[in-house]
């Protein structure tokens, strides 16, 4: 009998996750703002163990690769399986696929995702993924960085969370998201709290005058420079741009 590990159902967002090691997934949808996010049915998480859809008896997902070379490849009937099994039951926006040789994840591709009502996100492990799945299945690639990392699981969470915490409620403060690094190809300002004054580092005064125009102001010189001397390269996305 086929095992899901579901963490909530309702109408709303849904994120079907398939992996080949589902329990490095559970633990972050059981705490902070993805557990709120579940806990208020902004989100529904399904994470699939893709052994479960094996129809080899020893629940065998991976083979060698033909044309020999190292590492093992994960093989096209489980993965399949799964996802035909869900697309059979409900129409799906986006089939995700997360791998270093994809598009960089960027907030407006968070952004973008945030907008769909059902996505799948297929996890890789090992030498990867029969190349099959990708042409038939696969209609997006992302990566989160120009590195490479032992599977798609951590990388699935990031995406995870960079599309639930910008859901409507998932944060207390909708601000926040909207005024994240990255909104607007600027990277965020400095943000202080108490105490005023901690060994003779001060917060900047005009934090403390209550001008709200001058705060303002002061926060958007300080994202520019920040920009400026750290992603000179937004700068110039900007000016491209406009």
């Amino acid at each position: 009998m086929k095992k899901y590990i579901i963490l909530h159902i309702f109408d709303n967002m849904r994120i079907d996750i398939i992996s080949p090691l589902p329990k490095l997934l559970q633990a972050p949808f059981s705490t902070s703002i993805l557990a709120k996010a579940i806990d208020k049915k902004i989100v529904e998480i399904h994470i699939h163990d893709l052994r479960d859809f094996s129809q080899n008896k020893h629940r065998k997902i991976d083979d060698y690769s033909y044309g020999g070379g190292g590492g093992m490849v994960l093989m096209i009937e489980p993965i399949a399986n799964c996802i035909q099994k869900l697309q059979n039951e409900r129409t799906y926006d986006s089939v995700i696929f997360m791998t270093p040789d994809g598009e960089k994840l960027t907030q407006k591709t968070a952004n973008s995702i945030s907008q769909q009502k059902n996505i799948i996100i297929l996890c890789g492990r090992y030498e990867g993924i029969d190349q099959r799945i990708r042409d038939l299945f696969i209609d997006r690639e992302i990566s989160i960085g120009d590195y490479v990392i032992m599977g798609g699981e951590l990388p699935a969470l990031v995406l995870c969370e960079s599309i639930i915490r910008l859901l409507p409620g998932s944060m207390s403060n909708a601000a926040c998201a909207l005024s994240d690094s990255f909104q607007d190809n600027l990277l965020s300002h400095p943000v202080y709290t108490r105490p005023a004054n901690f060994k003779g580092n001060r917060v900047p005064d005009v934090l403390l005058s209550g001008n709200e125009k001058a705060i303002s102001k002061w926060r958007e010189e300080q994202s520019y420079q920040k920009t400026q001397n750290t992603r000179p390269d937004l700068i110039q996305k900007n000016k491209e741009i406009s």
